[in-house]
Order: structure tokens, then C-alpha cells, then sequence
């Protein structure tokens, strides 16, 4: 997007990393817009960001809590049938010793098998729906909030990134969901119920078991710090990739024409191997918690027959006791292996809650709604008058150690007609429009549209006012419908295919296999050009603005074209304000007026005729390069 600075880091955070992890470490009425800090790992944490992966994660399982609670008293229940197993088997062997029938404790035996099998996998079906809950709830949020950041903040940050956030790490949360949280709570309760049924049998047997689980203890204990840190190194890592592909794949044509394939594949096979090497480490801590697990099942069973042996020799115990404490040791390994593999997806799921919640606390605009979305229309509404645009001693510059951008900019658009702008690259034309749309913020001084300071607007009446095209005019990934009436979806269709008229689109939609809803490709790559430049103006007139800002919105037309859209631009401009970047002489020359920009600031206002015969800087444009009469232009603007 022209305009946009490079990305940098917020005053004191030191000079800029191009990584994503940098990077990413880097509401209505009539009041300004209403934005919340941002909480990243290099800035100053906001108060209300969660300090750590715990309550990041119980943040956002908490709006899931019942169906949590659900799964795992299903599965507490199942859990409890499978403890009474162990002393059903205790009565049967008992049984047997005197000679009984064993028919009853053989089906009490069968039916606690098959209820606590009936219920764990109750519990699972409930744990793995409510994980699913959580990963859609955490996307919608996510997704709901990143369409509303700011421009600043999305400049702080690699788009890579902030998707990786929306797609993997949600996909983190539901192993936590399923994992860790309901499974550690439900295995914590019947650990507890194991060892008093076990101290119950004997206690000689139950310190020997303790002893060994002690030593499990202090190894996991000491692990898990480590697997925090390795998982969260594993989980930036996984971002920078993203971040980089899509860096890549969005300029792939460039990489390609460059011969650069090998060089961008290199980079993105360093942090490839970067990922390896973190996730090794994260998978090495996490075989360290897993081994101990083992060996304490292994020891504490050992130990328990070694020990258990001696006391039914020397009659302590009988038989059928010592076979129930084993079978409860038995119950007992899996529920420490449940709790071991907790900690470590609770790392994990930790992890990535504070970065998804990190995205809840960056810097968003005002929600409010505007007057015509959501509602149909029937028959066309009354047209607005055309705006009236002020300038008032505007400075501004994108960041306090940045140069600024526009210093004490005072002018004035009449309503209705075209005022072109035209200076210098650099001269901070197209930054007007980001201001105007209030992408950013003016340091000093205020914009008025009709009177108004833009600042006070409801920003989704202000943008509705607005129609911009920018100077590459992007174009979505979809139906060409779709791109036409974005944002305006109820467009009836004799007014869209005016539009197309006036945008000479409707040969284009002819000849495509599917008319108005053939697929445009990735950013419209499945168009030419000029052909996406039509669609962005065609775009912004179904809007009906009243202000209309064309940031060189024919610089990829040919002559015939540019001429017929230069017919609908007058057209327009005698019921909306056109507002227009110019790079070319044959639009500045059918301007009413013209602002002359040098240095961020105003250098002379006046027509064509005026500006040559008395400012020199226009008379220079005019009559080089700067100001073309054909095909290209001065490039982007910043």
C-alpha cells in the first residue's frame, strides 16, 4: 500500500528486526476513535494482558468452563468404576478361595468394565466437541479483532504472523482443551482416590509406591520450565516462517523475474531448520518427563512385588490384597503419565494463549456501523451533497524519530469538482488520503470535512462518505461480484452494471466464463492491470461518495481508456468532491484546481495556466518528466 512506512519498532524498543517474533514481541458516536494498548513480549505490558501462559489459558477456556466440567465429571465417573475394579477383583479371588459361586462377582466385574468404558468415552466425545468450541471461538475473536487494528498497528507487525496466530496457535489450544486441563483435573482427583484405596490395602506398600513417585516429582519439576521456554521459542519460530512465506509468495513474480528463488529458498530453509532446532529441543525435554515416568512406573512396580512378596510371605498381607495394590499401581502409572504429558501441554497451550490474547490487546479502531451496511436498499437513496475538505496547519509524521511527513499543510477543497495534488516523490501526497481516511492520526492541526473535524466522526460514517481508490488498487481473492460490491453488498443490480458501463467493464465481464462471478485469482491475478485499476474505480463509485480519492488511479490505463474514465471522473465530480493524486499532465490539466506539495508542505494553489505562469516548481514538473503526458508516472508516493 503506498504510503505505508517501513516496519519499525515503538520509540524505545530499539532498532527494528525484519523476524516476525521481533516484530510481533514489537468504539462510537461522535468521540475519536477508541483504541486499547497493545501488550507485546517488547513492549511494556498493558494491566490487563494475563502474565502468564496459566491464566492466558484459563482465560480462554473460561467461557467453556461447563462443557469442561461436563467432560471430565463423565470422565471422574468412568474413573471411579474403573477404581471399584481392582476390589471387584479382590471379592472374586476371594470367592474362589472358599470355593463359592463366582457368578455374581463375575458380572458386577463385567458391568463396572463396560460402565467405565461407556463413560470415559462419554467424557472424551464432550472434552474434544468443547475443544473444537474453544478453537472456533478463539478464531472468531482473532479474526474479528485483526480486521480492526489499526494501520499502524498492522504495520508493527508481519501479516505471517498474525495468521499463524489465527490458524496454529488456536489449533494449540484444543490439545490444551483435551490434554491437559479437564484430563489434569480429573486425573489429580482420581490419583487421590487411588492412593487412599491403595493406603487403605496396606501402607508399607503405599510409602514404597510414594517414594518412587516423589522422585517422578522433582524430575518433571525441574522440566518444566524448560519446555515452557523451548515451546514458546518453537512457536515464534513457527510464526517467522509464515511470516516469510508470505512475504515471498506475495511478491513471488518479483522473486521469480529477479532469479531469486534459490536465495528466498535458502532463508526460508534457515528458519525451517531454526524451527528443527527449537522443537528438538522442546521434544527432548519433553522425552525427559516422559522417561522418568516410565522408569518410576517400572521401579514402583518392581519395588511393590519385591516388598509385597516378603509381606504375603510372612503373612502381613494375603494374596488377593497384594494383587489389588498392583492392580491399583497399575491404574495409578497412566494417571501419572496424564499428569506429566499435562504440564507439558500446558506449557504448550500457555504459549500460545498469550500470543492469541496479545492480539486482543493491540491497538483497534472504533467499532460503529454505518448508515447503509446491513440494510437493503429499496430504490436509490437520495444522493449526498458533495463534501467540502479543509486542511488546517496538519503535521504529521509516522514515528517521533521519523523525519515528518507534512509540516503546517493548509489548504482548502471545494465541494464538488477535481483538485489534483501533485509534487515531488516524497512530497507526502498519498499520507493526505491515509489522513483523510484516518488511517493515522495528525500530530498538529485538523482535517474538516464539511466543517466537521474528521476526528469526530463516527469512523464507519466517515468512511461511508469516502471512496478511495488506492494507487494499486488491491483486489480480493474471489468473485469479481464479490470485489465490486464490497461493502456494499446490496447494490441493486441495474446500478452495478451502470457502473460498469461507466468503467468500460462490461466487456471484461463478457468475456469471462463466468460473468460476474468468474473467480479473480490471488490479489486479482486472473486481471491485467488496468483492469484491476477499473475495478477499484468501479468499486468506489458504487459507493456513492462524497468524496471521491483517486491516488493515480490510471497509471496502468491506456490512452483510450484513461480518456473515457477521465469522462467519468468529470461526470462524478459534478455531484461528489474528486480529490486526485496526479502524476500526469493530462490530469492535472482538466483540474478546477491544483495543490502544488514540496517538502510536506503547501507550495501553491491555483489552475494549470496560474501555476505555470507563477510557481516554478509546477512549471518544472510540467514541463519534465515529473508530469507525463502518457503511460507511467512518478511511482509510489509515500
Amino acid at each position: 500500500m503506498a504510503g505505508r512506512p517501513p516496519v519499525t519498532t515503538r520509540p524505545g524498543a530499539g532498532p527494528p528486526r525484519r523476524t516476525a517474533s521481533a516484530v510481533a514481541a514489537e468504539s462510537a458516536g461522535s468521540s475519536p476513535t477508541v483504541v486499547v494498548a497493545d501488550a507485546p513480549a517488547d513492549h511494556p505490558r498493558d494491566a490487563r494482558t494475563p502474565s502468564s501462559g496459566y491464566r492466558a489459558l484459563a482465560a480462554s477456556l473460561r467461557p467453556h468452563r461447563r462443557a469442561c466440567l461436563a467432560g471430565a465429571l463423565l470422565g471422574l465417573a468412568g474413573s471411579a468404576l474403573g477404581l471399584a475394579q481392582p476390589l471387584a477383583a479382590k471379592r472374586l479371588i476371594d470367592t474362589l478361595e472358599t470355593g463359592r459361586t463366582t457368578i455374581v462377582p463375575v458380572l458386577v466385574l463385567a458391568a463396572l468394565l463396560l460402565g467405565a468404558a461407556a463413560l470415559s468415552a462419554l467424557g472424551q466425545y464432550v472434552l474434544y466437541r468443547t475443544a473444537e468450541d474453544v478453537v472456533c471461538s478463539a478464531r472468531r475473536r482473532i479474526t474479528r479483532r485483526l480486521l480492526r487494528l489499526t494501520v499502524p498497528e498492522l504495520d508493527r507487525h508481519e501479516p505471517g504472523d498474525l495468521i499463524t496466530r489465527a490458524t496454529s496457535d488456536t489449533m494449540l489450544l484444543r490439545q490444551a482443551a483435551t490434554q491437559s486441563t479437564a484430563p489434569a483435573v480429573t486425573g489429580a482427583v482420581v490419583l487421590v482416590m487411588t492412593v487412599v484405596l491403595m493406603g487403605l490395602l496396606d501402607l508399607v506398600l503405599l510409602a514404597v509406591t510414594l517414594l518412587v513417585v516423589a522422585l517422578l516429582g522433582a524430575v518433571v519439576a525441574a522440566a518444566a520450565p524448560a519446555i515452557g521456554r523451548a515451546t514458546r521459542q518453537a512457536q515464534e519460530s513457527v510464526g517467522e516462517i509464515g511470516a516469510a512465506l508470505e512475504r515471498t509468495l506475495g511478491a513471488v513474480r518479483a522473486v521469480k523475474a529477479a532469479g531469486a528463488e534459490q536465495q528466498e529458498t535458502e532463508v526460508l530453509e534457515d528458519m525451517a531448520r531454526s524451527a528443527r532446532r527449537t522443537g528438538v529441543r522442546a521434544a527432548g525435554w519433553q522425552a525427559v518427563s516422559g522417561a522418568a515416568s516410565a522408569v518410576a512406573g517400572q521401579a514402583a512396580f518392581l519395588a511393590v512385588l519385591g516388598v509385597g512378596g516378603a509381606r504375603v510371605a510372612s503373612g502381613a498381607i494375603d494374596v488377593s490384597t497384594l494383587v489389588a495394590f498392583l492392580l491399583y499401581l497399575f491404574a495409578l502409572a497412566p494417571r501419572i503419565s496424564q499428569l506429566v504429558d499435562a504440564v507439558g501441554q500446558f506449557q504448550i497451550g500457555g504459549a500460545a494463549a498469550l500470543r492469541i490474547v496479545a492480539v486482543q490487546h493491540m491497538d483497534v479502531e472504533a467499532v460503529d456501523t454505518p448508515s447503509r451496511t446491513g440494510t437493503a436498499r429499496t430504490g436509490k437513496p437520495p444522493r449526498q451533497p458533495p463534501a467540502e475538505v479543509r486542511f488546517e496547519d496538519v503535521g504529521f509524521r509516522y514515528q517521533p524519530r521519523l523525519p515528518a511527513v507534512h509540516q503546517h499543510v493548509s489548504f482548502t477543497v471545494p465541494a464538488g469538482g477535481v483538485t489534483a495534488l501533485v509534487g515531488p516523490s516524497g512530497a507526502g501526497k498519498t499520507t493526505l488520503f491515509s489522513l483523510l481516511e484516518r488511517f493515522h492520526t495528525p500530530d498538529t492541526g485538523r482535517i474538516l470535512l464539511d466543517g466537521r473535524d474528521v476526528q469526530r466522526w463516527p469512523l464507519a460514517e466517515l468512511r461511508a462518505a469516502i471512496g478511495y481508490v488506492e494507487q494499486d488498487a488491491p483486489v480480493l481473492s474471489g468473485s469479481l461480484r464479490h470485489n465490486l460490491t464490497l461493502g456494499v453488498a446490496d447494490s441493486p443490480d441495474d446500478e452495478l452494471h451502470d457502473v460498469l458501463r461507466r468503467t468500460r467493464l462490461e466487456a471484461v465481464v463478457a468475456r469471462l466464463p463466468q460473468g460476474l462471478d468468474t473467480l479473480v485469482g490471488h490479489r486479482g491475478s486472473r486481471l491485467s492491470g488496468g483492469e484491476r485499476q477499473r475495478v477499484a474505480i468501479a468499486r468506489a463509485l458504487l459507493r456513492r461518495p462524497r468524496l471521491l480519492l483517486l491516488d493515480e488511479a490510471t497509471s496502468q490505463l491506456d490512452a483510450d481508456n484513461e480518456a473515457a474514465l477521465r469522462e467519468t471522473v468529470a461526470e462524478a465530480a459534478r455531484n461528489t468532491t474528486v480529490l486526485v493524486v496526479a502524476h500526469r499532465l493530462s490530469t492535472v490539466t482538466t483540474a478546477d484546481r491544483i495543490v502544488v506539495l514540496k517538502a510536506g508542505r503547501v507550495q501553491a494553489v491555483g489552475t494549470h495556466t496560474e501555476l505555470l505562469a507563477t510557481d516554478p516548481l509546477y512549471r518544472h514538473l510540467a514541463t519534465t518528466q515529473m508530469l507525463t503526458a502518457g503511460p507511467g508516472g512518478m511511482g509510489e508516493d509515500p
